[in-house]
């Protein structure tokens, strides 16, 4: 991955910083510009038509298999050498914010892994926790949304379980990102009443390989 451009979006990674170090999770609505998120939704799209995305699973390993009932979005693995050059310069600006969130919050980030997602009409994700069970390297979940024009209508809010008596709900419109502590909060995708789109990714430590 190329080196980021230094002064990319410095302030909006230092609000998420703070909010980090203040709270666990932060919103930003406007993480990255409304030309390259179209862009990034256009082929997220191109792909879904072109037989290329695949029903998301739900465990690890053995365990991994496919749970309608539980989750409903359909997803494309972020993977060399297929990138894309739209999906290439967003790694690029999370390279920044990894690399500023290990330099101020010692959270010793190592790598990124993440996927394009796309919710058909209907579908939603169950509460869950972003980390598996024998594998604890996922730290630090962080989520664009794609979306243009969403309206309260459209449904699909991301719900961020704070403790067990508050909630923020995040609605998925198109340039905000998300990022939240992967072993700390648990989350739903509440029904999406249009297809709904975002890069959902996870930036992982070294941490103990699972067996």
């Amino acid at each position: 991955m190329s080196n980021p451009t230094p002064s990319f979006c410095d302030g909006a990674i230092n609000r998420i910083l703070d909010d980090l170090a203040r709270q666990g999770w932060s919103v930003d609505s406007n993480f990255l510009p409304r030309e390259p998120v179209m862009q990034l939704a256009t082929e997220a799209r191109q792909f879904k038509r072109q037989g290329r995305l695949r029903p998301a699973a739900v465990g690890k390993g053995a365990e991994r298999s496919v749970h309608a009932e539980i989750r409903g979005d359909w997803i494309l693995w972020l993977e060399e050498p297929s990138l894309t050059t739209a999906q290439r310069a967003y790694l690029e600006r999370l390279e920044a914010l990894r690399l500023a969130a290990n330099r101020t919050l010692q959270l010793g980030l190592f790598d990124f892994e993440g996927h394009l997602a796309i919710y058909p009409p209907g579908s939603f994700y169950r509460r869950h926790l972003d980390r598996f069970r024998r594998d604890d390297r996922r730290t630090l979940t962080a989520i664009l949304y794609l979306n243009q024009n969403w309206q309260p209508a459209d449904g699909g809010l991301l719900r961020l379980y704070l403790d067990e008596a508050r909630h923020v709900d995040v609605a998925p419109r198109g340039g905000t990102l998300v990022v939240f502590l992967s072993g700390r909060f648990w989350h739903e995708v509440l029904p999406a009443q249009r297809e709904r789109i975002s890069v959902t990714g996870w930036f992982r430590t070294r941490g103990d390989l699972p067996a």
